[in-house]
């Protein structure tokens, strides 16, 4: 990673409308909620600006539609300081996200429509060349086109770049694209779909994470939500456990916290595993917090905790 810096991240702005309640309505049934927040998500977006508040230098490429959810992402980098290589478009509209949040638990479940980021292509990727080839460290997803994720991490890996993949949402991939991750990091769902079997051990997630090494990636991390993380290479093998810090309010996004922890840490010259307590610690702190990126913590409130 030498005369390397920053991170460039490649995902989709939407805006998160959550709705708080007992459970999810049924079809033709409608239910009394007992909050509502409406504020910017989206996995890449929401990795950006935890990373950028975690002290990382970053930078986010994406599409939003010329609309009010537009400007709510770009007056969020500005807030959070991230630099938005963001193209506005005419005539569709920015990502939306559907969220339910458990009011007893915290946890969640979601649906996103991308809009204008679903259009991103390996256009959005080339014009940002010269910035992906220059950082070091270059992270995307799945909310946006397959196709883009792979050329993005394709050019980073050419150009020497530590590169991190979260596969998600969930979906079929191509074994070419394991060999393209230094990092590849699912939660335990994601993890489940991509090894064909279910994670509810410890002995299930090396598995797991054995799969998803022997198939070309470099590093392997599978977040466990309360359970913390676990982090697997050809030579190290580790269960990180969770940080408390707070009673826990909204789980949505944790991931998100946790992916732009990590590559904070790492772009700083973190140890993996040591990049990966930092991860655990500001996800700890997210999900205090209502919201995904405003939940996002700032690198005092981490290194407080991690103290």
């Amino acid at each position: 990673m030498s005369g390397k810096s920053g991170i460039v991240i490649l995902g989709i702005f939407a805006a998160d409308t959550a709705y708080k309640a007992k459970r999810l309505p049924h079809i033709a049934e409608t239910l009394m909620g007992s909050g509502f927040t409406l504020g910017p998500g989206g996995k890449g977006s929401n990795q950006a600006i935890a990373a950028a508040k975690a002290g990382g230098t970053v930078t986010f490429i994406s599409r939003v539609g010329n609309d009010p959810f537009g400007e709510m992402a770009l007056a969020a980098y500005a807030a959070a300081g991230v630099k938005a290589n963001v193209m506005k478009m005419d005539g569709v509209s920015s990502g939306a996200a559907f969220i339910f949040v458990d009011e007893a638990s915290g946890d969640n479940a979601i649906i996103v429509a991308p809009g204008a980021a679903g259009l991103i292509g390996l256009d959005d990727v080339d014009a940002n060349r010269v910035e992906i080839e220059s950082a070091a460290i270059f992270m995307t997803q799945l909310e946006q086109p397959l196709e883009a994720a792979i050329h993005g991490l394709s050019m980073a890996k050419r150009a020497g770049v530590t590169t991190i993949f979260n596969p998600a949402p969930a979906r079929a991939l191509p074994d070419s694209i394991y060999g393209l991750c230094d990092f590849i990091v699912p939660n335990e769902v994601e993890a489940a779909e991509l090894a064909g079997h279910a994670i509810d051990t410890d002995d299930q997630a090396r598995a797991a994470a054995q799969t998803l090494l022997d198939r070309g990636a470099r590093a392997v991390i599978i977040t466990l939500g309360a359970r913390g993380a676990f982090y697997h290479t050809a030579g190290q093998s580790e269960f990180v456990p969770a940080f408390s810090a707070g009673n826990v309010v909204d789980t949505t996004g944790a991931g998100d916290a946790f992916l732009g922890g990590f590559a904070t840490a790492v772009s700083e010259g973190y140890a993996p595993i040591e990049a990966v307590r930092f991860g655990c610690a500001t996800a700890a702190i997210a999900v205090t917090r209502p919201g995904t990126a405003p939940a996002m913590p700032s690198r005092a409130e981490i290194d407080a905790l991690l103290r």
